[in-house]
């Protein structure tokens, strides 16, 4: 489970998730780009977080260096790559972590909020990864991570831009997966589980980031990013981590009905319940590695 040696962008790794992943990465030997702008939990402000984390990888000695700009710019993700390749020659893995919340009811969510958070999760893990795939295609080697969440894959409560975004990263790898195979390109999905400050932000969270509890510490789902990150990683996959505990998401589908193409509008409706029936499901994935 190797990334000795390995040059690794990891985004919004000023803090939570995003610093963990980049600790240990630094620990397995990478060399590390740590992207983070610093802001707010809504995206707002800017600060030296970055440079902290850089700072804890160099005391334990590993090779890092800071990135402050934003994902959800073009221009500043371009910056991020090229971060990458002036320090180190090269990219190798990218860990697409930034994100922020405007979380509210979709009866309440203003435009603009959609699209703040689409853009940084969705399209600025798009923006990286775009200005680093040329790099990794053209060497035949590359390691992509999309974080990916439950509020996507299954739902949550006035989340319907984050969980839209989320389950776009889906979309994302498994297209990507698809083409990066030939050249040894494999793109996997995140979804992870910790007390951070995102979670803690969430209405409702009785998340204490001073006190929490050993199941929601973010060094937790790092070890699925090493793995996700080396080379023995597999392509196509969503993998869950939290808590130390780590499974694997996919799609199902069932044999459903024919009612043939002479069907009559309402045919469908009767036999509902058949074409809905999963108890057949089988995993529909046309390669697996």
């Amino acid at each position: 489970m190797s990334v000795e040696g390995k040059v690794a962008i990891i985004t919004g790794a000023g803090g939570g998730l995003g610093r963990e992943h980049a600790l240990l990465l630094a620990q397995h030997g990478a060399r590390i780009v740590v992207n983070d702008l610093g802001g707010n939990v809504d995206g707002s402000g800017q600060s030296d977080a970055a440079d902290a984390v850089v700072e804890e990888i160099r005391a334990g000695g590993g090779e890092a260096v800071a990135n402050k700009d934003s994902v959800a710019d073009k221009a500043g993700a371009k910056r991020i790559v090229e971060t990458a390749v002036s320090a180190f020659g090269t990219v190798d893995i990218v860990v697409n972590n930034a994100g922020i919340l405007r979380d509210k009811s979709f009866k309440k969510m203003t435009l603009e909020e959609w699209d703040a958070v689409i853009n940084v999760h969705l399209n600025g893990s798009a923006y990286v990864t775009w200005n680093a795939w040329p790099i990794m295609y053209d060497k035949n080697y590359g390691r992509v991570i999309f974080t990916s969440s439950v509020s996507g894959l299954l739902g949550s409560f006035g989340q319907a831009n984050y969980g839209a975004a989320k389950m776009g990263m889906v979309g994302m790898m498994n297209n990507l997966a698809r083409e990066g195979a030939s050249h040894s390109v494999h793109v996997n999905c995140l979804s992870p589980g910790a007390a951070t400050r995102m979670t803690a932000s969430v209405p409702g969270s009785s998340i204490d980031l001073d006190n929490p509890d050993d199941g929601g510490r973010p060094g937790l789902v790092s070890p699925a990013v090493l793995y996700l990150a080396s080379e023995d990683a597999p392509n196509g996959r969503i993998v869950q981590a939290a808590g130390g505990r780590f499974a694997c998401d996919m799609v199902f589908s069932n044999t459903g009905i024919d009612l043939g193409v002479d069907l009559d509008a309402e045919d469908l409706a009767h036999r509902a319940d058949e074409a809905l029936d999963m108890s057949d499901a089988e995993p529909k994935v046309s390669f697996w590695r």
